[in-house]
């Protein structure tokens, strides 16, 4: 009998450890429930940073969101992108992306173009920070879609400000 209680106790010890483990999973391994999910983003635009809205280059600081879904298209409208400080932009006009397609968020003022496949913050301020920042992306009803944090030694390798997630 005691060596039973004790492969017991062994086995019970084991399986609390491996659930201890699972829920120290970070959320972005977490199972996708949206279609729309961050490709990649250009946090550290090329050049010398200079946020004015004439001459600057906040435009060429972007984030890229595509449709993973085969079938589906979405209406980007009511998504939301934060930073870890809680700068927030919102899509507030319609903007549908196709199965596969896909949308450059950028800084600065432009016109947006479903052509081109870009929408501007319409600010000149940068949003993302060159050393480590977290990105959210929110669904319209406020559940996250994605979520991504970098530091600059970690996960850009190459040191050109552009770090890749979902391929």
């Amino acid at each position: 009998m005691r060596i039973r209680r004790t492969v017991t106790a062994a086995v019970t010890t084991a399986a609390v450890t491996l659930l201890g483990l699972a829920a120290a999973v970070p959320a972005q391994a977490a199972e996708y429930s949206s279609a729309l999910r961050i490709k990649g983003v250009q946090y550290d635009a090329p050049g010398r940073d200079s946020n004015k809205c004439s001459g600057g280059n906040t435009k060429n600081e972007y984030l890229t969101i595509k449709n993973y879904s085969k079938t589906a298209a979405v209406n980007l409208k009511g998504y939301k992108v934060k930073d870890a400080a809680g700068n927030t932009f919102t899509f507030k006009n319609s903007h549908t992306l196709q199965p596969g397609d896909y949308v450059s968020l950028r800084g600065g003022r432009g016109t947006d173009s479903d052509a081109k496949n870009v929408v501007y913050r319409q600010n000149c301020n940068f949003i993302w920070n060159n050393d480590k920042d977290t990105i959210y992306f929110y669904k319209p009803g406020g559940a996250r879609a994605d979520v991504h944090a970098y530091t600059k030694k970690a996960n850009d390798r190459d040191g050109n400000g552009y770090i890749t997630y979902h391929g």
